[in-house]
């Protein structure tokens, strides 16, 4: 090994010499000729039931360190690891205060089945809500996503596997005391685009279908998201003590967080208490505990601006005495008013809350088997509580055109325990150029849930709220269809075996099977393997000593996986009940919903992985390519049944999909000069081809629930839009009778006579399949420093795909071109103004809506983001010192602050990323839940915040 020594002093040549020469060479700055460590950074990564280093790692596996994590302060880690790991789709469900998003790794596999990932929390898997998970206590997070790497999860792991790993303290460090705090606020984005008064005045005339109601005038122009939205404040403070002795290590913490939204009354509160030990008791034996407890306040969940954005603008929001107006006349409509004002005067008189605690603890014991040096067998325990309770009470006449409508209230109870005991025996031994690591596994977990919804009427006064259903002087109701329980359980089996030589070839094998309960019986067990090889190339006589190449290996794997998420009591069918007069008695009779199915079993998906990983220059650039083909068979699927079987539908293995796709990753050190200017950049790219190969009965299609053979998961079945009809168009009279000048032009897909006439109208035959997944996904991220100053900037993109919008389609009754009530602001089509996008108002309608006029809803869904951008002041640690102080650093972040490259931004001003499931916030349920909208649920917003990270 060469080995140079530099002065002190010299800073600038010992950056030099470890910027540039290999990493094969130490440096020592002792004036005593001694050589520190190589100059090798040996990353470790989480695997499940252990680590390795990352460079021996043969499976697909993305991991996120925490300090990566802070730089996105978030109440939950979605926000935070959004757009930053390949082949994992962080979809916004909502932007309420502690909304946690939907997670889909490499893709959608099951129908009906969950397609949501196994999350586990420091070796125990986790049936919590990530926003149960304070941020700032997580050291590192690791993805799994091939077979090869979820295998030794079994069923769990089927849809990807989240390791969350937190702070723990270490051996001999002396007690050392963190504050991670911030705080700040938040704007709405945008507003919603609906017109103001004048457009929507000249709307009504064009369309000439509604006129003005009492409350109406031209000359008034209410602008009621003014009224409504606000300013949301939140702050977060985390404090934590973390040392360790000789033999042992504690890390405790307490952790409050608030939010309240730009949504009147909105806000959600957590206090969590966090707590981890080990310690060896004798020279054989480990024992420790990791605890994660909190307790959250969710307040008014339930408010939705959607009212408002309807509310004509025509109208003022006072009565002539200055008083707010609680109801207002507008066309043919009468309508209770929701502002600011108005929702936070209520008091007592309104009330939505969710008061929830959780509890999620995990015990161990470890022994080495003396005499058997690597052997060790280890215990865990994992005792889960979750607790919600719900309350709700509307008072007489609150938000209600009916004054004298009776008040009513509701409390719901559920109640989650879970307990996990896994026995691991593990062996790890190097026999010179040979390295061995073994895992066996026996498992068992069960988990228990119900929960109960009571309602009532006629509260006597508004202090009783939802306290005491027993006062109320109406009626009180327990629906069965509200009351539920369930237990199931699952045991496993696994085996898994690693095995290196010379750091240059390895070898990955699992074996594991699972047995679960709600499976049908001799059904309910499966075995499945999953194998994968390595060879790190870069570790060859060839390449050994090369002065470019640190790291590069390629990597092969296939496994199999299966699912099992069907709900408990699947295979006995399911009843329902129904009430009815027999004779002169009431009576409440029982009938059989669904059928049951004594051959239901698992799902299946087979992985394909091929990959490449290198580093590069000294370790200055590193990445990642990788390609998967994932086919799931036997899918779990609801079954419609024809309606001569009196039964509604049956859950049977039926249908295939298939998901194929490619990841690349890259970060790179442009310049590495902790006394200068440093500068870091990362960026992924990642595309999934997903689409369904098989139906049931060998069927192509299922319209109603909108699956075709060849075709995405999420795909849409609609009209085709590709223009409005005009003056002198030829066909409108054939292809549209009764149509009008002006109105949606769609594809028409039939024949043409002799004389190129069509033969027939537009039906539902000119319907198309519309694939609605993007053509790839990424993210970027990069950190500039100098000296004690850093900017870090972290963005995501999206090139392709179909946005829904349900603001401009039919779904959300805001697009009506009618006049009745308020519209989106769209430039529509008139004589003088035919060129436009949007059709004519009062033109052929369909309900209440333009004909066609779901095809108004979808757009190209790419767009550019800035998500985050930090700005960071570390205060020198000399002065630190001495002050006591270890670090201190100040920063300011804003999150969400700009969009490039999006049509529907463009469009809109609005945010191109979605705030719904797709079931949500629509007068017209028209998609699917997991199908993501923009809709009118809570609005993206803008967040401001201040913060500083201390340590003494």
């Amino acid at each position: 090994m060469n080995r140079f020594h530099f002065a002190k002093t010299n800073r600038a040549a010992i950056f030099f010499a470890m910027a540039l020469l290999p990493s094969s060479l130490a440096y020592s700055q002792s004036k005593k000729d001694t050589v520190a460590k190589e100059n090798k950074i040996e990353e470790v990564i989480v695997i499940g039931y252990g680590t390795q280093k990352k460079e021996a790692v043969t499976g697909s596996v993305s991991s996120l360190g925490g300090t990566a994590l802070k730089e996105v302060p978030s109440a939950n880690i979605t926000d935070a690891i959004q757009g930053r790991l390949p082949g994992v789709d962080i979809g916004r469900t909502s932007t309420k205060p502690g909304a946690v998003q939907q997670i889909r790794i490499r893709g959608e596999r099951s129908l009906t089945g969950s397609n949501d990932p196994l999350i586990v929390l420091d070796g125990i898997p986790f049936v919590g809500s990530l926003g149960d998970i304070s941020p700032s206590d997580i050291k590192s997070l690791d993805i799994l996503k091939d077979a090869s790497a979820t295998a030794i999860y079994g069923s769990r792991g089927a849809n990807g596997v989240i390791l969350i790993t937190t702070n723990r303290g270490s051996k001999g460090q002396k007690a050392r005391f963190t504050y991670n705090g911030y705080t700040g606020f938040q704007t709405i984005f945008s507003k919603y685009p609906v017109m103001d008064g004048p457009k929507f005045a000249k709307l009504r005339a064009d369309a000439k279908m509604f006129t003005n109601a009492q409350d109406e005038f031209n000359d008034i122009n209410t602008d009621w998201q003014d009224k409504y939205y606000g300013v949301g404040l939140m702050m977060n403070h985390d404090v934590g003590v973390a040392g360790g002795s000789e033999k042992g290590n504690y890390n405790f913490g307490v952790a409050y967080f608030q939010q309240n939204g730009v949504v009147p009354l909105q806000s959600y509160k957590r206090l969590s208490i966090r707590g981890s030990l080990d310690q060896e008791v004798s020279k054989f034996i480990k024992v420790g505990f990791s605890t994660n407890s909190n307790f959250s306040i969710n307040d008014f969940n339930g408010v939705s601006g959607a009212p408002m954005l309807g509310y004509s603008p025509l109208v003022t929001p006072y009565n002539a005495d200055g008083s707010p107006k609680t109801v207002m006349y507008s066309a043919i409509d009468q309508t209770a008013l929701q502002t600011r004002g108005i929702l936070e005067s209520l008091g007592d008189a309104y009330a939505d809350r969710t008061n929830a605690f959780s509890s999620y603890n995990n015990l161990y014991g470890e022994l080495k088997i003396p005499g058997v040096e690597g052997l060790k067998y280890r215990l865990n325990v994992g005792l889960t509580y979750r607790n919600s309770n719900s309350g709700t009470y509307t008072g007489t006449g609150i938000l209600n055109v009916n004054p004298a409508t009776e008040s009513s209230a509701g409390i719901g109870n559920s109640l989650t325990t879970q307990w996990v005991l896994e026995n691991i025996l593990s062996y790890d031994r190097t026999f010179g150029k040979h390295k061995i690591s073994a895992t066996a596994l026996y498992s068992a977990e069960q988990t228990k849930y119900n929960s109960s919804y009571i309602s009532a009427r006629d509260v006597p006064i508004d202090a009783f709220q939802y306290f005491n259903l027993g006062h109320a002087q109406g009626e009180v109701t327990i629906d069965p269809n509200n009351q539920g329980y369930y237990k199931r359980g699952l045991m496993s089996f696994m085996g898994r075996a690693l095995y290196q030589y010379d750091n240059r070839y390895m070898l990955t094998a699992t074996v594991r099977s699972d047995g679960a309960s709600v499976l049908a019986k001799g059904h309910q067990w499966h075995t499945y393997p999953a194998v994968s090889v390595g060879w790190n190339i870069a570790n060859e006589n060839f390449l050994k000593d090369s002065k470019y190449i640190n790291l590069l290996k390629l990597r092969a794997g296939f496994g199999q996986t299966s699912n099992q998420s069907v709900g408990p009591y699947t295979t006995f069918g399911s009843l329902s009940t129904v009430p009815y007069n027999f004779g002169d008695e009431f009576v409440i009779g029982n009938y059989v919903n669904t059928a049951s199915n004594a051959r239901l079993g698992w799902e299946f998906s087979k992985t394909w992985n091929y990959g490449l990983d290198f580093t590069i220059l000294n370790r200055r650039i590193s990445g990642t390519l990788e390609y998967y083909i994932t086919k799931t068979e036997q899918l779990l699927l609801s079954k419609g049944l024809p309606a001569s079987s009196g039964l509604g539908s049956v859950t049977e293995n039926v249908g295939a999909s298939e998901n194929k796709g490619f990841e690349i990753s890259l970060n790179g050190t442009i310049f590495n000069n902790p006394d200068g200017f440093s500068w870091e950049v990362g960026g992924n790219l990642y595309a999934n081809r997903n689409k369904i190969t098989s139906l049931a009965s060998g069927t192509d299609r299922n319209e109603g629930n909108l699956w075709f053979v060849g075709h995405n998961i999420n795909a849409l079945y609609d009209y085709q839009y590709v223009g409005l009809w005009q003056h002198g168009d030829p066909y409108l009279s054939v292809l549209e009778p009764g149509g009008n000048v002006g109105m949606i032009k769609v594809l028409y897909t039939g024949g043409y006579n002799a004389d190129g006439t069509p033969i027939r109208a537009i039906g539902p035959a000119d319907r198309q399949i519309i694939d609605t997944n993007p053509d790839f996904m990424g993210g970027f991220n990069t950190r500039l420093a100098y000296k004690n100053i850093d900017l870090s900037v972290v963005g995501a993109f999206q090139k392709g795909g179909v946005l829904i919008s349900t603001l401009y389609g039919s779904s959300g009754y805001l697009n009506r071109l009618s006049g009745r009530g308020n519209n989106v602001d769209v430039d529509y089509w008139t004589e003088e103004n035919p060129n436009v996008r949007y059709p004519k108002p009062g033109g052929m309608m369909s309900g209440d809506n333009p004909k066609y006029g779901s095809t108004l809803g979808l757009f190209d869904g790419s767009y550019v983001k800035i998500r985050t951008i930090t700005v960071g002041y570390n205060f020198n640690r000399n002065t630190l010192e001495n002050l006591g102080v270890n670090s201190l650093r100040l920063y300011v972040t804003v999150q969400n602050p700009f969009v490039f490259g999006s049509p529907y931004y463009r469009e809109s001003g609005m945010d191109p990323e979605p705030n719904s499931r797709g079931n949500e916030n629509q007068a017209v349920n028209s998609y699917k839940s997991n199908q993501l909208v923009i809709g009118t649920n809570n609005p993206s917003t803008r967040n401001y915040m201040m913060g500083l990270n201390l340590t003494f």
